[in-house]
């Protein structure tokens, strides 16, 4: 066990870092990208990534969203440094109607650019919000150890570690997190769920309910990640249109195959465009086309023609 990583003294006992350190082994490369927000979930994968050997290059995303965000990141890259990591500061700009989403799309375009491989700081508390969210939009899922976004491979070595561990290791560390104060804003669903409804759940549950909310959320991750592969082995079937056959398919399936197919159109897909294409499948009765997106020089349409579903403007 080494006794101190660059400049940072480890100590002789540290519970909570030592549960890190063996989340990361099964991980470990010889040269690792983290995305470092200089929180305390991303910052103790850090020292835990480098105790266990590894050379690593910390990723630090400045959002732009907060007055002092780049004092944040830069601080974010003198600690890593400091530890004896490489550190990137990279800008990202941010639009869109939902800050967090258009956020989390900006942060992993960046990393694209950067490295063909990633590793993120989720634990265990973040799959099992996660796992409400996607609920509340009628999509219950989780997070997946291992998934591909915007052409990077995302690793997340901490999903069965809880938040108490990485806080607790930066404490035995004596590193000073970043607190995000959008962290304390009960108007972002994510927060009001994190403070009010977990803690309703396990007064109701009668003992901690995020194990059992993270447990399920990672099989609905892995069910979800077995249809998508099959769907993607299928895609050539709908490359010059989607078959109205392909209505006998189970709806979980059918679904799934939409989606591919209207991405590769170009539209952002969402659960109300997906039913109702799935109409010119299931119930038919010569209706005209879907509106699916469009811009200032005319609407995009999915229509039925010829036993298939094609784009037309």
């Amino acid at each position: 066990m080494p006794a101190r990583i660059g400049e940072l003294d480890l100590p002789r006992s540290s519970p909570h870092f030592l549960a890190l350190r063996v989340a990361v082994r099964p991980f470990i490369q010889p040269h690792v990208h983290i995305g470092l927000s200089g929180g305390p979930d991303s910052l103790a994968l850090l020292a835990a990534t480098l105790a266990e050997g590894a050379e690593v290059t910390a990723i630090c995303i400045d959002h732009d969203l907060q007055p002092g965000s780049a004092a944040v990141s830069e601080n974010a890259a003198a600690q890593a440094r400091a530890m004896g990591a490489g550190a990137i500061i990279r800008r990202v700009e941010v639009a869109g109607k939902s800050m967090e989403a258009a956020a989390r799309e900006a942060r992993y375009r960046a990393f694209a650019e950067l490295t063909d491989s990633i590793w993120v700081a989720h634990t265990m508390d973040d799959q099992a919000e996660t796992l409400l969210l996607r609920g509340l939009r009628g999509n219950p899922g989780g997070m997946l150890v291992r998934t591909r976004l915007d052409s990077v491979d995302v690793i997340r070595p901490l999903l069965g570690i809880r938040r108490a561990d990485t806080h607790g290791a930066c404490a035995e560390l004596g590193l000073r997190p970043w607190s995000d104060p959008h962290n304390t804003d009960r108007g972002f669903r994510r927060i009001a769920i994190r403070e009010r409804v977990l803690p309703l759940l396990g007064e109701i549950s009668g003992g901690d309910a995020v194990p059992a909310l993270a447990l399920a959320a990672s099989r609905a991750a892995e069910d979800s990640g077995v249809l998508e592969a099959g769907v993607e082995k299928r895609c050539g079937e709908w490359l010059d249109g989607f078959p109205v056959a392909l209505a006998a398919e189970p709806t979980a399936v059918r679904h799934r195959m939409l989606a591919h197919f209207l991405r590769t159109g170009g539209v952002a897909v969402t659960s109300r465009i997906i039913d109702a294409v799935d109409r010119l499948l299931t119930h038919w009765h010569g209706q005209g086309g879907v509106a699916v997106g469009g811009d200032a020089t005319g609407r995009l349409e999915v229509v039925r023609r010829d036993g298939k579903l094609m784009f037309s403007d």
